[in-house]
């Protein structure tokens, strides 16, 4: 039997990466997905299920629906991606990330499958978390989507509940380059008779949800404003999360009346223990105090737009900003909203889908942003550290794999 370390090697050399290699791991259907669990004998239709879509805020609002249910003793899987330190991040039960045997064994199991239909790794990944959920007998499973929603590996689930947070721009070169276009494959997650919560919307998306959920008679319900309490004992402390915490707010209001239970005691307490019952990182994340440093995952202009305004509310002295991306963002829309008057220290995620830290580097001064390119992230860190003063702020962003780098 291989090792674990040779298990992952595998994984990532053989199966398509998304999150490496980009468009050439997406498949546009579901065959794959099917495929694989039809072998299984098909173990999503053995738990209960939520499934949570959306641009952003899906995995916030996943991590924390999982941490609800876990506090109510219920025994909840977990599914989310990217990972950032370790793959078994993706795959929990009760927070306990899966074991790196059952990634072993499952791996092995499949391999003549794998040869067969050559699935990415986004497929197994699915299927491997659906199989180990179905065998830990779960209570329920919180299913995050991967990316858009109709095609999306996780889309062959019937859930209690469909949840979509939001939408902005995102993974253009596959949703859409509309908005009520990215709104239609996010959609694609509504279920015939099953109810959809909606965080937030727009005047052009809220149609196109409205149409979808009439069409599969689905009762739909609208994010909420959420209670102060749940605000203040919320441990993720975006502003952004407010919109987030609403979302959750409405699917909890609309599990209820399905007959599930929450006492709001065990709700506030799984807010506040959030990141320790699901292991959630990246998201706000204060790293260090003087001088400040925050980390976070926001990579698209919606997120980052949220993740400025409040950089702007807390800053006592410089900002200094750690910056990477990958090649795909639309850079002139990400630009614009990054502050002129930060410093900015440009590198490139150590991924092939990063970009060049030169380019970055080059658009940047072209919006009248100044700073230096370092050959790593991790050399740009240090770099910032270097120069941050007491009272000034350091924030790393751009990329999910930026954040990843440093955690």
């Amino acid at each position: 039997m291989p090792t674990y370390e040779e298990t992952l090697e595998f994984l990532y050399s053989r199966l398509p990466v998304f999150q490496h290699i980009g468009a050439a791991a997406y498949k546009a259907n579901l065959d794959n997905t099917i495929a694989l669990c039809d072998a299984l004998e098909n173990p999503q239709n053995n738990f209960k299920c939520i499934h949570v879509g959306g641009t952003n805020g899906k995995g916030s609002v996943s991590s924390m629906l999982a941490a609800i249910f876990t506090k109510q003793g219920y025994k909840t899987g977990l599914y989310t991606s990217p990972h950032l330190v370790d793959f078994r991040e993706r795959i929990r039960v009760n927070g306990q990330m899966i074991p790196k045997d059952f990634v072993v064994e499952f791996t092995e199991s499949m391999k003549p499958l794998i040869d067969k239909i050559s699935p990415s790794f986004f497929e197994l990944t699915v299927g491997m978390s659906f199989d180990y959920f179905k065998k830990s007998e779960v209570d329920i499973a919180i299913i995050e989507v991967g990316m858009g929603g109709r095609l999306d590996s996780t889309n062959i689930i019937t859930p209690e509940l469909s949840v979509i947070t939001n939408i902005g721009w995102d993974h253009m070169e596959f949703l859409g380059d509309t908005l009520p276009k990215i709104a239609a494959e996010k959609a694609g997650i509504i279920k015939n008779n099953i109810p959809v919560v909606v965080g937030e919307v727009l005047p052009e998306t809220l149609p196109v949800f409205e149409k979808y959920a009439s069409e599969n008679s689905a009762v739909m319900t609208l994010g909420v404003t959420p209670p102060a309490r749940w605000i203040e004992k919320c441990a993720l402390k975006g502003e952004y999360q407010k919109k987030n915490l609403g979302t959750v707010k409405a699917a909890i209001t609309a599990l209820e009346l399905q007959g599930y239970h929450f006492s709001e005691h065990l709700v506030l307490e799984a807010l506040q223990e959030v990141k320790s019952l699901t292991g959630l990182k990246g998201r706000w994340e204060v790293l260090q105090v003087e001088p400040q440093i925050i980390a976070d995952t926001a990579h698209n202009p919606d997120g980052l737009k949220h993740t400025m305004a409040q950089l702007e509310k807390i800053l006592k002295g410089k900002l200094h900003i750690v910056l990477g991306v990958v090649k795909e963002k639309d850079l002139t829309k990400i630009i614009s909203l990054l502050p002129s008057s930060a410093e900015y220290y440009f590198c490139k995620p150590n991924i092939f889908r990063g970009l060049d830290a030169h380019i970055l580097a080059n658009e940047a001064k072209n919006h009248g942003l100044k700073g230096n390119i370092f050959d790593s992230v991790q050399f740009a860190l240090k770099a910032a550290k270097n120069n941050a003063e007491k009272h000034d702020t350091v924030y790393i962003g751009g990329s999910t794999f930026v954040v990843a780098e440093v955690l």
